[in-house]
């Protein structure tokens, strides 16, 4: 799961081009939500057939993304990882895949569920790069997700048709907003949250070296960045017995017509 500047927010770029995270509130990432209910609801599936389950929940960010880890804790989840370091700043989508499959590595796994994408990039790859450097196969953008016997069961679904995706476990599945609604934390559930074990990692618990993250290990690099040009005033159209086509030819202008 991703700790993301608020959307709603005023966002700005620092010096270096990165977002000004100091400059905008955090949240968990609203498409991550629907992937910590999905293991909410396979492992309430598998507790009731008497198989234990226990749910971590794991992000890479800054000290504010603890936040983050404590609404995932309250939805239900039952431990978490933070994976923190100052050598981190900058990290691109294939340095960030890197910290997640060696964290995943190192606390173990059988099923990792993650957001179809994050709410700030959107880019939608970092479950196929977590896949491929772990050498699992890969279920994503599914809609409906369910475990038994050792398989993870999902469905995609297309402009034009749906897909019945199958992988052996352990596998990757990102999931979809259509997944199922993500439960809302009780008060009861928020407190027993801070009562949750937190782990803190840093880079050198990875046995990840400096260079291989951050600006100075990233394979994307921006060049340049503008503030969004401040809004102008509307065209106001009078009716005086031409407005009608004075609005056809404003619309035939930018080829809206």
């Amino acid at each position: 799961m991703k700790y993301v500047p608020d959307a709603t927010g005023d966002r700005h770029f620092a010096d270096d081009l990165t977002v000004d995270r100091d400059d905008v509130d955090g949240l968990l990432s609203e498409l991550d939500e629907y992937a910590v209910e999905q293991a909410l609801r396979i492992a309430e599936e598998r507790r009731r057939e008497g198989v234990d389950a226990e749910i971590t929940v794991l992000t890479v960010g800054p000290e504010g993304a603890k936040d983050a880890l404590r609404k995932a804790l309250s939805m239900g989840a039952d431990k978490a990882i933070h994976v923190e370091d100052d050598e981190l700043h900058g990290t691109d989508a294939i340095g960030t895949s890197l910290v997640l499959a060696k964290a995943i590595e190192k606390a173990g796994y059988d099923l990792v569920i993650s957001g179809m994408a994050s709410t700030d990039g959107t880019m939608g790859v970092v479950p196929a790069l977590v896949a491929e450097r772990l050498g699992i196969p890969q279920v994503t953008l599914v809609s409906e997700v369910s475990v038994e016997d050792g398989v993870v069961k999902g469905r995609r679904d297309g402009d034009a048709a749906s897909e019945q995706l199958q992988a052996r476990l352990p596998a990757i599945v990102s999931v979809t907003d259509q997944s199922g609604e993500a439960r809302y934390p009780s008060f009861r559930s928020i407190m027993a949250a801070k009562k949750k074990p937190v782990e803190s990692w840093a880079l050198s618990d990875l046995d990840i070296e400096s260079e291989e993250v951050g600006l100075q290990g990233a394979y994307t690099v921006v060049d340049a960045a503008a503030e969004r040009p401040a809004r102008t005033a509307g065209v106001i159209v009078k009716d005086e017995g031409e407005a009608a086509k004075q609005l056809a030819a404003f619309l035939a202008e930018p080829k809206f017509i």
